[in-house]
């Protein structure tokens, strides 16, 4: 039996007018043989879980780098939060909550060792060679990275949401952009939480429209953003906050930005993690023969196959490569 067909039938007769069918893909740029029991973007989502480069986010850094403790987000726990805030606005609206699912678990694949710090390092060095950018980059792995170099083969819709994902990102599906949102509804929900617990600010400090319209808990804020794009979204062909949670974001954010993105103990470490990427770009551009196999195989520029490797590494395997290149071996007398 196709129980494909079964979903089908289900989504034409249940999803919004405005909601991408798993039926009407514009599919993979290889084809595949058709799976019996899931859609493509069913298959997109276990792809994606099932990479190497999904298990690295859980060592690689959300906002405080290498912080003291068992409970601040990784960029697996802020993958997880966002697909959950996703799901949940995808499934009110009658979206596809398989697309939303499976573009919100590989949003962030690209993403650096120690997080912005990183990706603000890579971007430097790659500066006049197109640049880098954590949303080109998680695209650049599931196109080509991935499996030694063959990429993953995902669906158009799966790749374009990922690409499209930030801010300034425009998504061609409305599954993508309730992920571009419920990417902002995570971090600025679970940062503030982070930050309080490792005494940056208090709860008293956010400010007071923001408490005044969403609340004044995590779980307060996340359901009020989450409840008012959907009642402004519901029976529409857009996804988006009202005015007044727009603009309370804004400030929400603003206010992330000023008093914790920007604290001194966000940004402590961050010179250090400057100077080894600096040092590891360099050193890997005058010996590439130390470059992976699959990466030296790559159809790139030397700067890029460079860049592709360092924004792979999780944060503790940049310090060790770091350290084994760098730092004097201890030795013994016979």
């Amino acid at each position: 039996m196709d129980y494909r067909k079964v979903v089908y039938e289900i989504e034409k007769n249940y999803f919004s007018p405005y909601a991408c069918l798993s039926s009407q893909t514009k599919g993979r740029d290889k084809p595949i043989s058709e799976c019996l029991i899931r859609t493509d973007f069913q298959r997109d989502r276990d792809r994606i879980i099932h990479s190497k480069a999904f298990r690295r986010l859980k060592h690689k850094t959300q906002v405080f780098l290498s912080p003291e403790g068992d409970h601040y987000r990784t960029r697996l726990t802020h993958t997880l939060e966002v697909s959950q805030i996703a799901r949940t606005i995808a499934r009110a609206l009658r979206m596809n909550e398989d697309l939303t699912e499976a573009i919100s678990m590989g949003h962030d694949l690209g993403h650096t060792p120690f997080g912005h710090a990183g990706e603000r390092a890579l971007n430097e060095k790659m500066s006049g060679y197109g640049g880098f950018s954590h949303a080109r980059q998680s695209l650049r792995v599931v196109e080509v990275l991935e499996g030694e170099g063959k990429g993953m083969n995902l669906t158009f819709e799966v790749r374009d949401g990922i690409v499209n994902h930030t801010r300034s990102g425009h998504p061609s599906t409305l599954e993508g952009k309730i992920v571009c949102l419920s990417d902002q509804i995570a971090y600025l929900n679970h940062d503030v939480d982070d930050a309080i617990r490792g005494g940056v600010i208090k709860n008293s400090d956010l400010p007071s429209s923001v408490i005044d319209i969403f609340g004044n808990t995590h779980g307060k804020r996340i359901n009020s953003m989450i409840s008012d794009i959907i009642d402004h979204s519901y029976g529409r062909d857009v996804i988006e906050p009202s005015d007044k949670a727009k603009r309370a974001m804004e400030e929400f954010r603003s206010f992330m930005f000023e008093k914790v993105y920007s604290s001194p103990l966000a940004k402590a470490e961050e010179p250090k993690v400057e100077t080894i990427i600096f040092f590891l770009f360099d050193y890997y551009l005058e010996h590439k023969e130390k470059l992976p196999e699959y990466i030296r195989r790559l159809d790139a520029s030397d700067r890029q196959k460079v860049s592709d490797y360092i924004a792979t590494m999780t944060d503790n395997y940049l310090v060790r490569v770091f350290e084994e290149i760098y730092v004097p071996k201890g030795w013994a007398l016979m």
